[in-house]
């Protein structure tokens, strides 16, 4: 069995040309002692490696509109770029600022937002989106109140790259349901705690807010549906990534460890449970690009007729991929350290990492028994 290193087989050639520049750019930026650099930094994570990627991959602006200085790509380009950094576990802002923040305002379908917030977000600026509470994120951290409705209280927890943010967004609890809003970090009564998390390749904070006078973004029906849909789509492709990094790693450490003469990669029982991790891996990568295609759909329509239908068709499609990428991931990473026996737990190996960022994004944005929870009962279950 060789080491694995196979491409989802979905790329066109501009794709696969973009996969290429990113991990290129990866390879020689992120590698193990780089990430653990990253990790232990100020910001937690390589300032000048998201520079990198900003300005010569264009990672923060693929998939924001060309009239909002955006590229204009498709959702699956971000799709790929999210794999990629899943795949070599690199700290980043892309997931917080880039997609949640960025496709939340687009997700609202309110122009003027757009036209406000997204040039900023394509150029690299950081924007963290507010959300959950301590409970999850079933139901919003925050709310609002006030004559005008755009007084913020509340706490919002999980929130990714906040304390590195110039400006939040915050997902709110309203009269009406729930409403975005947008905040400059520095504004008083906003107090911003960066805490402990499991996962050392990404931080998050704890974002309090004291009466925040705040600015309401107008949200269609379909906001919540449109962004979950992105949002856990983007998580799927960075969990690909880390399960087929992880097995590829497990591959060669079993080519390399040897015991009773022999590598333990030629014992017949550990060649099917590599097997079965790779059948995972793979199934897990289908249901995730399935999950890209149809948000990539979605957001092709704009306003345009049946819009709404395909922003909640992906967003069942994105659920089942985050579902199954979650519980795959968390099994090739508990096989991975089996695998590697006593060295997959110490600093030296990255096993423990993938293990740690394995349960880490099967929490984010909702447990897999909570959104099938939330499947069924949608579904009248």
């Amino acid at each position: 069995m060789t080491a694995l290193t196979t491409s989802p087989g979905v790329d066109t050639e501009e794709q696969a040309a973009m996969r290429s520049s990113v991990a290129g750019l990866l390879d020689k930026k992120s590698d193990p002692a780089a990430v653990r650099a990253a990790m232990a930094s100020e910001h937690g994570h390589d300032p000048a490696l998201w520079s990198t990627l900003v300005e010569q991959i264009g990672a923060a602006a693929l998939s924001i509109p060309e009239q909002y200085d955006g590229a204009g790509a498709t959702w699956v380009e971000t799709h790929l770029v999210c794999e990629e950094l899943g795949r070599r576990l690199t700290p980043s802002p892309l997931l917080g600022s880039a997609v949640l923040a960025a496709q939340a305002v687009l997700a609202s379908g309110d122009e003027a937002a757009c036209a406000r917030i997204l040039p900023g977000i394509a150029a690299g600026e950081q924007v963290a989106l507010c959300w959950a509470s301590e409970d999850g994120w079933a139901t919003p951290g925050v709310s609002a109140s006030g004559s005008d409705g755009d007084t913020l209280s509340g706490t919002a927890h999980h929130v990714l790259g906040a304390d590195t943010s110039s400006t939040l967004l915050v997902i709110a609890i309203t009269g009406g349901g729930v409403g975005l809003f947008e905040v400059p970090t520095e504004t008083s009564g906003v107090t911003v705690t960066r805490v402990p998390v499991m996962d050392p390749t990404r931080t998050m904070a704890r974002v309090e807010f004291d009466s925040v006078t705040a600015t309401p973004v107008p949200t269609r029906a379909s906001f919540l549906p449109r962004l979950r849909a992105a949002a856990w789509a983007a998580i799927s492709a960075e969990q690909v990534g880390a399960a087929r990094s992880v097995l590829d790693a497990t591959v060669k450490y079993t080519q390399e460890r040897t015991q009773f003469g022999r590598t333990i990669g030629s014992f017949q029982a550990l060649k099917h449970r590599m097997a079965d991790m790779y059948v995972r891996a793979e199934t897990a990568a289908s249901l995730s690009y399935s999950a890209a295609a149809m948000v990539a759909q979605a957001q092709s329509l704009g306003d345009g007729p049946n819009s709404d239908e395909a922003a909640y068709a992906a967003e069942i499609e994105a659920a089942a991929a985050k579902v199954y990428c979650s519980e795959a991931l968390q099994w090739i990473t508990g096989e991975s350290i089996q695998l590697h026996g006593g060295v997959g737990i110490t600093w030296e190996y990255d096993a423990h990492l993938f293990f740690k960022r394995a349960h880490g994004t099967a929490q984010l944005l909702g447990q897999p028994h909570e959104i099938l929870g939330a499947l069924e009962v949608a579904a009248g279950l």
